[in-house]
């Protein structure tokens, strides 16, 4: 389920000074948790080109009122969908150095928000099916990424504390195995290609893999020694 960055992987960052009479020992420290999404947000929708801006406007909207009720017929809620993007541009042809006006080109996109993870290759198709041609994004996230970052925090101190204690044997001092003074770095949560699982129960659906989360922390903590 989760892993701590090994003490042998690189050489820790650290410093040794005094502090108001006391020697301290600063390094930093990582952890990290791998977690299988939950939940996926997928962007698609409509894009029309006519000539005439009245005649694209009319289609995309038809087009988007067919994909939005096969996406609710689905069981997905209102709520669950909203409008990422919507734009109209004009569209040039480019012959010659010279620019002629080929059309217009209207874009509405949904953000799909699905928590029934498995179902994520058939919405695509489903909206495919029912008028949508561009899909632009796939996202897969954690409902509760709380959770597995306080694992990974507290892998992060682990870390620090067997690299302190390292380095004081090292150097043949007694450490305070508590640290004084702990600082968050930062956190991060890209997707990574830890497993994969075709999500498409049929043979004619869109095979959707979401890999796993990896969720990381790191933290400065200050040690003291004797």
């Amino acid at each position: 389920m989760y892993y701590q960055n090994p003490w042998m992987r690189a050489q820790p960052e650290w410093r040794a000074f005094s502090r108001n009479g006391q020697n301290t020992l600063e390094l930093t420290g990582e952890g990290s948790v791998t977690a299988a999404p939950d939940m996926s947000i997928v962007t698609l929708g409509v894009n029309s080109e006519n000539m005439n801006l009245t005649i694209a406007q009319q289609e995309n909207n038809e087009k988007m009122t067919k994909v939005i009720q096969s996406l609710i017929s689905l069981g997905i809620s209102k709520e669950n969908i909203k409008t990422a993007d919507y734009r109209i541009e004009m569209v040039y042809d480019y012959e010659n150095g010279k620019q002629t006006l080929r059309g217009y080109r209207v874009v509405h996109l949904l953000q799909v928000l699905n928590d029934e993870i498995n179902q994520t290759g058939f919405i695509v198709d489903t909206a495919v099916k029912n008028g949508a041609n561009t899909v632009t994004n796939i996202e897969f996230k954690v409902k509760n990424p709380q959770n597995y970052y306080s694992q990974a925090l507290a892998l992060a101190l682990n870390d620090a504390q067997f690299k302190a204690a390292e380095l004081t044997k090292e150097m043949g001092v007694t450490l305070n195995k508590v640290p004084f003074s702990i600082q968050e770095l930062g956190q991060t949560s890209p997707i990574i290609p830890l497993q994969t699982a075709m999500f498409a129960k049929s043979e004619a659906a869109t095979p959707i893999q979401p890999g796993k989360l990896k969720i990381s922390a790191s933290i400065q903590a200050k040690f003291s020694y004797f």
